[in-house]
């Protein structure tokens, strides 16, 4: 019986695949995350500020009693915690040794530690003690000296957990403890630890760990475990990591996981693409080249492949902001992703030297927009749709720059310029035209000698200032012949103004003439027909998409006339 068995053994170790770690059989299969966690401060990656400070704070004997790790997720706020009790109970390989920056990682106390199972190292999680009888307890502990270490060091993980009552009850004891003790603290929140206790400790702030930083420690890891992955996969996993190690480790176990059975374990990029649920690259290329020439109906075809395929809406989305934002950053000549095949990297090319900045700043702020209500929509397809439709319609109309050039020029041929405002000088002088409302007949009429603008602009011109204005804005002309001006009742018009007007006349035109009131139907004064092809323009003018996103992105804001000197500030 015991034969066969042990026959059994061999036949199955032959079946399992070669590896090049002979101690995965020893024990069940740890994640790189536990597997690679760093053991000496030279392990940890992209902390070289904090590392430096330590070391000169240990070298020089100036050790703080309450350390704070905050920073990103897996970033390495714990293992930093381990590092330091490490450090500090180091007792060398000869049992001789101090405080080090260095832990020799072989005493005894360094492998208890690693182990997890120092018993003057106590690592606690708030989470899950959160109260003031958990603090209670450690209060009453730190009484007593370390057993068999230099230093008694708590380790709190996720301490911005803890209730308020129990940081206040720690407070006395973290300003003061005793020499024996220090309180190692990490948290992802630092914003909701007390400032009281942030003034108790010395804080470090963890970095995220750069794509750069995080691509050479994959490949390193990638050859300890005898993977193969190609160049383009490893910068996908280091970006999808955005800044965490233990992310990235994570997702690299999957890939290799990936890879081992359908990669013929090689980590391909387009297989970390379609794990990671990414767009295809030179689909979303594709989707961008259809949107730019304005081709909708491909626009919708490609958009609806690449669903049918499995890609989400929502990705198609970030994959064009990707590229919008890779294209902004080549005209500024700051574009670097060692991930990009040439041809990726010339039609990004292509299209910087092509697109403005304009063009693309507004690109981007209609799929930010988009972004959001694809991510929330019921129907993500349609709502995808819809925006790209958006993004071609949006990209035949002029940016505001352009269209206020426009508006000025009277390049707009569907659109009428609004009318400078005429302030009560020479510029009243002109007929002002409503859009698609006639002028009135009297009013340009040649069997009158002179228009009601005329009699404005021969008002001003004779320094009737004040009779002008009120001529402008409020006279309603009924009739209107040689040596004769009816106009109807207007509260701001007495019997003053008609016999000011009629010797203003007199004197200048050498005629006697009749103003007076009268009844029947009267034309709008001047200043209300400027009013009224205002209105009618401002409201045209809103109704431009352009210019309805603009006033959607700034609330509060408001149209101006360009031409209106009382808008414009002073010199």
């Amino acid at each position: 019986m015991s034969d066969s068995a042990d026959d059994d053994i061999p036949m199955l170790g032959m079946d399992l695949p070669e590896t090049p770690a002979p101690a995965a059989s020893a024990g069940p299969y740890r994640v790189l995350a536990r597997k690679y966690r760093p053991q000496t401060f030279a392990e940890l990656i992209g902390q070289d500020a904090m590392v430096k400070t330590l070391g000169n704070a240990i070298a020089r004997d100036r050790l703080a009693h309450a350390f704070l790790m905050t920073g990103v997720r897996g970033v390495g706020k714990t293992s930093t915690a381990r590092l330091i009790a490490k450090a500090l109970n180091c007792i060398g390989p000869d049992g001789q040794g101090g405080p080090t920056i260095d832990p020799c990682g072989v005493c005894e106390p360094c492998r208890a530690i690693t182990e997890g199972r120092h018993i003057d190292v106590i690592e606690m999680d708030a989470a899950s003690n959160t109260g003031v009888d958990d603090v209670r307890e450690i209060i009453e502990a730190v009484r007593y000296a370390a057993v068999s270490a230099r230093y008694k060091i708590y380790i709190i993980d996720e301490v911005h957990m803890l209730s308020r009552n129990a940081f206040n009850a720690l407070l006395k004891t973290l300003e003061e403890p005793p020499a024996h003790v220090k309180f190692l603290f990490a948290t992802t929140e630092v914003n909701k630890v007390p400032v009281t206790v942030l003034s108790r400790c010395q804080r470090f702030d963890l970095r995220r760990i750069t794509p750069d930083m995080l691509f050479a420690h994959f490949s390193q890891i990638l050859q300890k475990e005898g993977v193969e992955a190609e160049a383009p996969a490893i910068w996908l996993i280091a970006n999808a990591a955005e800044g965490s190690v233990r992310d990235g480790l994570s997702i690299l176990d999957q890939a290799i996981a990936h890879a081992d059975l359908d990669g013929g374990g090689k980590i391909g990029a387009e297989q970390v693409r379609a794990m990671l649920g990414l767009s295809d690259r030179s689909s979303i290329a594709s989707l961008m080249a259809t949107i730019l020439d304005g081709d909708a109906g491909a626009a919708i075809d490609l958009a609806r492949g690449q669903y049918a395929l499995g890609i989400e809406p929502v990705a198609m989305v970030r994959g064009l902001m990707d590229l919008t934002h890779a294209v902004t950053l080549a005209k500024v000549s700051r574009h670097e992703d060692p991930a990009l095949a040439a041809a990726d990297r010339e039609r990004i090319g292509d299209w910087a030297q092509k697109l403005g900045f304009a063009p693309l700043n507004r690109l981007w702020q209609l799929l930010l927009k988009g972004h959001d209500e694809v991510l929330r929509a019921n129907n993500p397809l349609e709502h995808l749709e819809m925006l790209l439709l958006r993004i071609i319609y949006a990209a035949s109309l002029p940016d505001p720059g352009e269209l206020a050039k426009l508006l000025e020029s009277g390049g707009v041929p569907t659109m009428p310029l609004a009318a400078p405002a005429a302030p009560a000088g020479q510029e009243r002088a002109a007929a002002v035209p409503v859009a698609g409302v006639s002028a009135p007949e009297s009013a340009e009429s040649p069997a009158s000698p002179l228009t009601i603008a005329q009699i404005c602009q021969l008002l001003e011109s004779t320094g009737n200032h004040q009779l002008a204005v009120r001529t402008y804005d409020n006279l309603q002309i009924i009739a209107l012949e040689p040596g004769m001006l009816v106009y109807a009742a207007h509260p701001a018009l007495d019997a003053d103004f008609a016999r000011k007007l009629g010797e203003a006349l007199l004197k200048e035109t050498g005629s006697r003439w009749q103003v007076r009131e009268g009844e029947g139907e009267a034309r709008p004064s001047l200043g209300q027909m400027k009013a009224a092809k205002l209105a009618d323009n401002d409201a045209r003018i809103r109704e431009l998409p352009v210019v309805k996103a603009a006033l959607a992105a700034f609330p509060g804001a408001e149209l101006e006339d360009p031409s209106d000197n009382r808008h414009r500030s002073q010199p």
